[in-house]
Formats: structure tokens, C-alpha cells, sequence
């Protein structure tokens, strides 16, 4: 039943499941977690993800937020739904993996996102990016009184603080912005004129966020780029590995767009839900420069050229 898979990791699972495992095959784990595609004796396949030693709650965080994106997707959009989370032991119990759970989705087994969920396959005919679009569209429009969420979470592996703000402009500054910007100039990965510009931008984020908030909160995946969506077979997309709170929509919109999308999927959203012009203006950057700053952090100096690029395009504007 796959001798790379720990078998204490497997019989947990069964035990924590209440399943019985008839197969097991290793899938790209990514650079978070490790993953495999499982076969039930009782026909269903699912998905598992392990962490040898995963932020606390990062498993937690995950299950919060694919209920949350589940509960309000409408017909064109697919979430996984979490089976079950827990814990196993390696080496006689001395070290312990926490593991996840969830219905797989897509044709066959998948490999190779960011964290190992989902293989991305080529955009084919048959209009699913577009739903995506559209799915997307309702999704956002779940909204709430307050930016942020209930807890904080993670993005990729980093902590991702949510306490709720009534002000968007305060809560982009300083639980996104700022403290991935002290991280990265804390680990010596950005300096001077970098610092000195990307510092500006922070100072100014009342002139950058003018106007951003008068639509209010919507849910957000928080994490979209084009690992994070797939087609399932039947028309639909699907969404998972989020990263969940209440914010402006334009920050997931600008996400899309930071490492490439589907084609069809912009067009398609823009219609169910316009978006303002200084989005094009402005706000891609300032949201994009958020996930490069945080690339910077788990990656290196290599983003920190396109943070620089993005903050100067964004005070060219003010």
C-alpha cells in the first residue's frame, strides 16, 4: 500500500477516517506538505496532505476555510469537503505528522501544486474557467460588517493575522502589508532604497486605498493564483489550499493575474461584477505587492526586484 507513505500515517488515518484504505499513491507534496491519493474499500477516493512539523493550526486554518468557501459557492464552483484531520506518530512516537483529510476532486490523481493538492491541466474547451469567473463573482458577494476573520491563518506557510477592522485601509497596512514588509527587512532580504520605497508606499496607503472600501467585505479565497484552480471534468471549477478572511474582492482579482490565469477567467468575472478603473490604475499592484512580499519571505531576494517594481508603479499614481 505504497512503502514511501508511513504505514503508522496510513493506519491513522484509517482510524481517525473510519475508513479502509485499499490503495495509496504518493502525489507532489509541493513545498508545504507531502500528499497522496487514496482508494476506499468503499469506492471514493480521496485526499491526503501530511506536515512533519506544520505551523500550529495550519491544518485547523485549512478546514475553516474550505467550510467557509463551501457553504457559500454557488453551482459553477466545487471546494473540497474535509473527511477528517489528526495526528500520527513516526519513529516509535518520538516525532508526529498532523495530516488532512478531504474529498478529491478532478479526473484521476493529481500532482503538483504548491502544497500538492491538485495537478493544474491545460485550459481545454468546455468553459470552465468562465464559471470560475462567475463563481467567483457570487462568491464575493458573501459578504460581512467587518475586514478580517475569526482567526488567523496562514499564507503558504505564514502566519496570516486577521483580527476584524472596520477600516480596510488600516487592515491592509497593518495585517498584510507592514508585517510581511518588517519580516522581510527584519531576515536582511530587503534594504535600502527597496526599504526606503516600499516604506513610502506603507506611509501613503490612505492616498493608494482611496476609495477601496466602499463596496464593503467579501469573502475571500485569499491564496488564488493558478495552482490553487482546476477543472473537475463536468463544466465546473474548483477552489481549495485557501488562505480566508473578509477583504476587498480586488485583492483575489489581483492575485490571478500576479502569476497567470485562464484566459476566459477575467472577462467572464468582469461581467458578473464590473470592477473599478483604478484597479487597472493601481490596486493590482498594491494587492499583488502583498503576495510578492510574502514570496520574498519563503522564497528570497529574487521577489523582492518585482515588490520594488510594483510599489513604484503604485506611487507613480498618487
Amino acid at each position: 500500500m505504497g512503502m514511501e507513505i508511513p504505514q503508522e500515517l496510513l493506519d491513522a488515518v484509517e482510524d481517525g477516517a473510519a475508513v479502509c484504505i485499499v490503495s495509496a499513491v504518493r502525489t507532489g507534496g509541493g513545498d508545504i506538505n507531502e500528499a497522496a491519493i487514496l482508494d476506499t474499500d468503499a469506492g471514493h477516493r480521496l485526499f491526503l496532505k501530511w506536515n512533519r512539523s506544520p505551523p500550529d493550526g495550519m491544518f485547523e486554518a485549512e478546514e475553516d476555510g474550505l467550510a467557509a468557501l463551501g457553504a457559500a459557492a454557488g453551482a459553477d464552483l466545487v471546494v473540497p469537503e474535509v473527511i477528517a484531520r489528526g495526528t500520527a506518530g513516526h519513529d516509535g512516537g518520538r516525532d508526529e505528522s498532523a495530516w488532512l483529510l478531504m474529498e478529491h476532486v478532478g479526473p484521476g490523481a493529481q500532482s503538483g501544486s504548491r502544497d500538492g493538492t491538485v495537478d493544474r491541466p491545460p485550459e481545454r474547451a468546455g468553459g470552465w474557467a468562465a464559471r470560475l469567473g462567475r463563481g467567483l463573482a457570487e462568491l464575493h458577494r458573501a459578504g460581512s460588517t467587518e475586514f478580517g476573520w475569526h482567526r488567523d491563518n496562514f499564507i503558504g506557510r505564514l502566519p496570516q493575522m486577521n483580527e476584524p477592522d472596520d477600516d480596510w485601509v488600516a487592515f491592509w497596512r497593518d495585517r498584510r502589508m507592514a508585517p510581511q514588509l518588517r519580516s522581510a527587512v527584519d531576515a536582511g532580504l530587503v534594504g535600502g532604497a527597496a526599504r526606503t520605497d516600499l516604506d513610502h508606499l506603507v506611509e501613503r496607503m490612505d492616498e493608494a486605498l482611496a476609495g477601496a472600501a466602499t463596496e464593503g467585505p467579501s469573502l475571500l479565497h485569499g491564496d488564488l493564483w493558478n495552482g490553487n484552480a482546476m477543472s473537475v471534468g463536468d463544466g465546473r471549477a474548483a477552489i481549495y489550499d485557501p488562505a480566508v478572511y473578509h477583504g476587498h474582492r480586488e485583492v483575489d482579482l489581483a492575485m490571478t493575474e500576479l502569476f497567470g490565469f485562464p484566459s476566459d477567467f477575467m472577462p467572464a468575472y468582469r461581467e458578473a461584477w464590473p470592477v473599478d478603473e483604478l484597479y487597472d490604475v493601481r490596486r493590482r499592484d498594491l494587492y499583488q505587492l502583498y503576495y510578492l512580499l510574502v514570496h520574498v519571505n519563503l522564497f528570497g531576494r529574487s521577489y523582492v526586484a518585482g515588490s520594488v517594481t510594483a510599489a513604484r508603479r503604485v506611487l507613480a499614481t498618487l
